[in-house]
């Protein structure tokens, strides 16, 4: 039997991978003392995928390092966040949520007898708890609160008053659940600093914060339950995922933003403490890492190339997911998943002269846009109003795009320019040249006639998901079928507003950084 590990070994365990700790001494003096009671908590809105695996990677660090560990489904958050969760589905998400974690911390061995689980309507609808509530609205300034919620609360142009309310429950969470410390990702930051600051003044002790770092998704944006090609789904297909790893941003070298690199830093390398990359023996054959700093070195140094790193995250991350398949392929959790998530599509179409009115299944979330860098712009060569360009949507090889720019944009403007893209036409023939996607570009609505291409906001990631407020979920087609002109549909309510924001139905294009913006050309259309 291995000896207990002393306080410097268990402060290592509950701190490494973390991008920050508040209160390191608080932190310390309590390992000395005890053991040390966390509480990890997840609000139950969109289905869990697999960056969930790095908070559970932390569990098991925590569990090493003897802590009493507290695992919240944050039922009310998850309607307080701008009703992300409908009240009327808010029990079946829970139950989701429960057996999803459950299973997660079993395919990577942590022991569920060791973990306390908890529903958020235990005890936030006690009389002491509704108080307490009262108590600090009291004392907190609405300036705080929305500052606060900022990183974590849904943010929209009307926002509700529930929205408000979130930070002061989950600072209160800290007392009700009796524990020494909190985790979180960095985005928890803001209301890790509330709690330290007003549950002092309700007379209660300020607690230890501890913070991931956010993990990268596939496209180089943060992982999101709301952006479909940014994660991969906990109960995916096989080729689901192998599809979706084709397509993830990993540019040969680059280590910055690359969520394929993160995913093995983060989850696998902790669990197994070591790396096999899997390569024919032509390339070198496989190679074991057992310091994750050699391979990151290695991949920046083009070592190891991008098509081997995200073959061997792909078997490595089915063995992890392979359990919860099985366990979810049950005819119960079959029904409880599809209770909790109702297919969009099957809803019944709105009535006449309602919100959301538009024809069944015409939604702009099926439109597969994203971030693209051109990397390269020629003449079409038997075309002088064509360009030929190659266009990088992060995927293994660029896009040939054809586009009628000639007379309104000049090449050296193109060039290395960000721009948006529409990916999943079916690639046509233009003059000889087949072009496998759109550029999406604002004109004029008079003459002469003015065309400027659309611009995502600066620091965008190529291979970035472009979507419309409010229609964050739900995956694109694989390909639009041009019978069905869906893209056309859609097309005829694309404006630019008054402040050059690219729009559909009054509802702005986003990135996770912000708007997608034009130039100049106010009240113009989109194609």
């Amino acid at each position: 039997m291995e000896p207990a590990p002393g306080p410097q070994e268990k402060y290592h365990l509950i701190t490494r991978n973390l991008q920050e700790v508040l209160g390191e001494d608080k932190l310390m003096a309590i390992l000395k003392e005890r053991e040390l009671k966390i509480y990890w908590g997840t609000a139950t809105t969109g289905k869990p995928h697999v960056a969930y695996f790095v908070p559970m990677s932390k569990i098991a660090d925590f569990l090493k390092a003897g802590c009493e560990v507290t695992i919240l489904f944050a039922d009310l958050h998850a309607y307080l966040d701008n009703m992300k969760a409908p009240w009327e589905l808010l029990e079946l998400r829970t139950r989701y949520y429960e057996n999803v974690i459950k299973a997660m911390l079993e395919s990577i061995g942590v022991p569920l007898e060791k973990l306390k689980f908890v529903r958020g309507t235990d005890y936030q609808l006690s009389k002491e708890y509704t108080l307490d509530v009262y108590r600090l609205s009291s004392v907190v300034t609405q300036h705080d609160a929305k500052k606060a919620g900022a990183e974590v609360v849904k943010q929209v142009e009307h926002p509700l008053l529930s929205g408000l309310l979130y930070p002061g429950l989950q600072a209160l969470d800290e007392e009700y659940l009796k524990v020494d410390a909190q985790f979180g990702g960095v985005d928890q930051r803001k209301i890790f600093t509330f709690a330290e600051k007003y549950l002092p003044s309700l007379g209660y002790a300020k607690r230890v914060h501890l913070m991931n770092p956010m993990v990268p998704g596939l496209t180089g944006s943060k992982m999101s339950s709301s952006e479909e090609d940014s994660k991969i789904d906990l109960l995916d297909r096989k080729e689901d995922v192998k599809k979706k790893l084709k397509k993830a941003f990993c540019e040969p070298g680059n280590v910055e933003n690359n969520g394929v690199l993160s995913f093995i830093k983060h989850v696998l390398f902790p669990l197994k403490s070591e790396f096999v990359i899997l390569r024919e023996e032509k390339w070198g054959g496989n190679k074991t890492y057992t310091a994750y700093e050699a391979l990151e070195k290695d991949f920046a140094e083009q070592v190891v190339h991008p098509g081997d790193l995200k073959n061997s995250v792909e078997v490595a991350l089915n063995k992890l997911l392979d359990p919860i398949r099985e366990k979810f392929n049950s005819p119960e959790l079959k029904k409880l998943t599809n209770a909790a998530y109702p297919n969009p599509s099957k809803a019944k179409p709105a009535e006449k002269g309602t919100k959301n009115s538009e024809p069944e299944n015409v939604v702009p979330s099926r439109l597969d846009i994203r971030v693209g860098k051109v990397i390269s712009v020629e003449k079409h060569p038997d075309a002088d109003s064509l360009y030929v360009e190659k266009i990088d949507v992060g995927e293994p090889e660029p896009r040939t795009v054809v586009s009628g720019l000639v007379q309104f944009v000049p090449k050296e403007q193109l060039q290395d320019r960000l721009v948006v893209l529409l990916c999943n036409l079916k690639p046509q023939k233009m003059r000889g040249v087949e072009s496998q996607g759109m550029v999406l570009c604002a004109s004029s609505v008079g003459e002469p006639r003015q065309v400027e291409p659309l611009d995502p906001p600066a620091g965008c990631c190529t291979g970035e998901r472009v979507y419309v407020e409010g229609y964050e979920s739900g995956e694109p087609d694989d390909e639009l079928k041009p019978k069905k002109k869906v893209f056309e549909k859609l097309q005829a309510d694309f404006r630019v507003s008054e402040d050059c924001v690219a729009q559909w139905k009054q509802r702005n294009f986003l990135t996770k950084l912000g708007r997608v913006s034009c130039k100049s050309l106010k009240g113009g259309s989109i194609s």
